[in-house]
Order: structure tokens, then sequence, then C-alpha cells
């Protein structure tokens, strides 16, 4: 299991959230008291207007990586959501088609969907905040495809029903298997490496600086860390879309189930 999921899971988000940035803003304080009792800042306010320079260049470098990051992050989360609502329509398709066909094949069939989508929001769920699949929902399916292929519609209406159900399943089947991908698929490593080296960098950057008031500059390096701290922190929660605090819930499938249950 991945180190960001493992986090998610086994540390409370606004706990993990609460040290991220506590550990951010304390090593940057104790970084500042090191740097200027070996550094002066006589000494360093001589290189200021070079030092401008280069930290506005390695600013901007690392806030286009960060402010990336965090668009790539939300975009799949964004992805994963919609995924989501457009397998429980297909599912909540499947049994308003159902009217087309026999009513003990009507059924079977709409119980069978609601065990699935019962079986998705009670254990699935659960499976895919470790990043993994449900085998019970996934017998399930199988048997909503057995069920389909084994039917003989009897007339015209039931086969144009029957082909619509058929790809309704299909496409249901495919959009769960997405689901599952991005409940296990996070950033690339590379990406976190970056993302902290470059923090470190950027910080350390601004403790070169020689200003005569400590204070402010203390309090303008803590400010700094502290805000590249809570962007990482909504990376990290975003990461895993079924995973964590701020994950995705099953309310698409809970909603639908009271129309599979005839109310």
């Amino acid at each position: 299991m991945p180190v960001i999921q493992y986090l998610l899971i086994h540390v409370p988000t606004f706990l993990l959230g609460f040290i991220l940035v506590l550990f951010y803003v304390f090593s940057t304080i104790i970084g500042l008291f090191i740097i200027r009792k070996f550094y002066p800042y006589k000494r360093c306010k001589d290189h200021n207007d070079i030092a401008g320079f280069i930290f506005a260049t390695l600013g901007v470098i690392y806030a286009v990586v960060l402010a990336f990051t965090v668009i790539v992050t939300w975009e799949q989360f964004d992805k994963a959501d919609d995924i989501t609502g457009r397998e429980a329509n297909c599912i909540a398709s499947l049994n308003q088609d159902s009217i087309a066909f026999p009513a003990e094949f009507r059924a079977r069939v709409q119980g069978e969907l609601r065990d699935y989508v019962n079986a998705i929001i009670h254990d699935e769920w659960k499976t895919m905040e470790r990043g993994q699949r449900s085998s019970k929902v996934h017998d399930l399916q199988e048997k909503l495809v057995r069920s389909y292929s084994s039917f003989q519609p009897q007339n015209e209406t039931q086969k144009i029903y029957l082909a619509e159900s058929v790809k309704k399943l299909n496409e249901a089947s495919e959009l769960r298997r997405q689901r599952v991908l991005y409940a296990s698929t996070g950033l690339h490593p590379i990406l976190y490496i970056i993302l902290f080296i470059g923090s470190f960098i950027t910080i350390s950057f601004t403790m070169l600086f020689g200003t005569e008031n400590f204070t402010e500059h203390l309090i303008m390096a803590s400010l700094l860390a502290a805000m590249i701290a809570f962007t990482l922190f909504t990376i990290i929660s975003l990461d895993y879309p079924f995973t964590g605090k701020y994950s995705i819930q099953p309310e698409v499938f809970i909603k639908i189930l009271p129309t599979l249950l005839g109310k």
C-alpha cells in the first residue's frame, strides 16, 4: 500500500494536517535561529539584491509545480466523482428498463440490482479505501451478466430493451473498473519527492535574507511555510479519491436505492 494512502487510513485527517503544518513551521523557526546564529543579518544583507532575483525565480518554479499538482489532483478527484455518478445512473436505468420484461424476470433482476447496490455501499466502499475491489460485488456483477445472457426475449420490444440493458450493464461494469482503478492510483512518487524537496529549498532560501528585524523575518518565513504545508495537505487529502475524511462517499448509490426498493 502506498505511504500516502496508508497515512490517510491510519492517521485522522485533522491530525495529519496539524502535524504537517506544525512540522513545517517548527522546522522554519529552528532553521532561522540556526542561520542567524552562524550568519548574522549584516552578513546576509549584502546579498539581498542578488538573493531577491534568485528567490523570485525559484518561487515561480516551485509555485508552478505546486499549482500543477493541485490541478491534476483535483481533476482526478472530480473525474472519479463523475464516474461514480455515471455508474449509479446506469444501474438506475437498468432498474427502470426492466419494466419491459416479464414479471418473473423483472423481479429477479430488480432483486439482483438491489443486492448489487447494497454490496457497493456497505462492502466495496470499505475495500476501496484500501485501494482494493470487493469480491462480493464482483460476484453479484457476474450474476447479473448471467441473468441477462440467459433471458430469451419474446417480442421486439423486449429485444430492444434487452439490447439497451446489456449495453448499460457493460457500461456500468466499465465504470466500476475505472472507479476501482482510481481508488488504488495516486500521484507518482517522484512528484511528492519534487514537492517536498522543493518546499524545503524554497523555505530555506527565505532564511538567507538579511533583515534587521528578526521577529518580522520569522513571521514571514513561518507564514510561507504554513501556506506551503496547507497546500501539500490539500494534495495529500485529495490524492486518493476514495480514501480519507474528504473522500467521495456512496451518496449517489444511496439515493437510487429507494427506487430499487420500489419506493
